[in-house]
């Protein structure tokens, strides 16, 4: 694997559960593959592309996960729980905490849950149904920044660690990985989001859920008998 795009390339498509959030029937390789592609469709159309950057504020929904994805394929770069003043293309948030944020002229604000009253909002669900399900080639280097924030990290970068991580737990199709840390860290991203995929596992976003492994802060806290803490994450 090269690129973030290798994660949800045409043949990773599978009837294997690979996402899981609260109150949803969650999504198995298919599902993520085709919604993710149709994710980047949707934000090309508002002008994301290599060297951008879209801010996700982040919550225990798919939607971080398919906006982090798309915007890869992409080129863009990922800033999960941006500033409230941020330079950025596009900013994915939840509807309700959308006006809490700035972009600059240009800007375009996507919500996601209920409907924006504001019909300069696009309405994330809405939007990417409705778009095609199949993605264009875009060939991409491995140096390509894929997080931003406090550091850049790129796709190679989050691969390596993320298939450490893989590696080191021999994560395959059937386990599952509890993101209990935020996904503002890096390390976090590379453990609870990229190994998993690496592996063909889960990625647990619903935290009243106990899963095989998790990605974690305090170890004591978390129901799972195997994890890891950023710390322990060399990125």
């Amino acid at each position: 694997m090269d690129a973030l795009s290798d994660l949800v390339a045409r043949e990773r498509r599978s009837d294997d559960p690979v996402l899981s959030v609260p109150d949803s029937r969650g999504y198995d390789y298919h599902r993520l593959c085709t919604t993710a592609w149709k994710t980047g469709n949707f934000f090309r159309h508002l002008g994301v592309r290599d060297g951008v950057t879209v801010g996700i504020v982040p919550s225990s929904s798919a939607q971080s996960i398919l906006g982090f994805l798309g915007a890869t394929l992409l080129g863009a770069s990922v800033r999960f729980d941006p500033p409230r003043d941020i330079d950025a293309r596009v900013l994915l948030a939840p509807t309700e905490t959308v006006g809490d944020y700035e972009l600059p002229p240009g800007g375009q604000y996507v919500g996601h849950g209920e409907k924006p009253a504001d019909p300069t909002v696009s309405h994330f669900e809405t939007d990417v149904w409705s778009e095609n399900p199949t993605f264009p080639e875009t060939a991409l280097s491995p140096e390509t920044i894929a997080l931003t924030g406090e550091r850049d990290v790129s796709h190679a970068e989050l691969l390596a660690t993320g298939s450490a991580v893989c590696d080191r737990w021999n994560l395959e199709p059937g386990d599952s990985v509890v993101v209990r840390a935020p996904l503002s860290d890096p390390r976090v991203v590379a453990g609870g989001i990229i190994a998993p995929l690496v592996g063909g596992a889960e990625i647990v976003l619903d935290a009243d859920r106990t899963g095989d492994f998790a990605v974690c802060n305090d170890a004591e806290a978390a129901p799972e008998s195997v994890s890891i803490a950023p710390d322990v994450i060399t990125l």
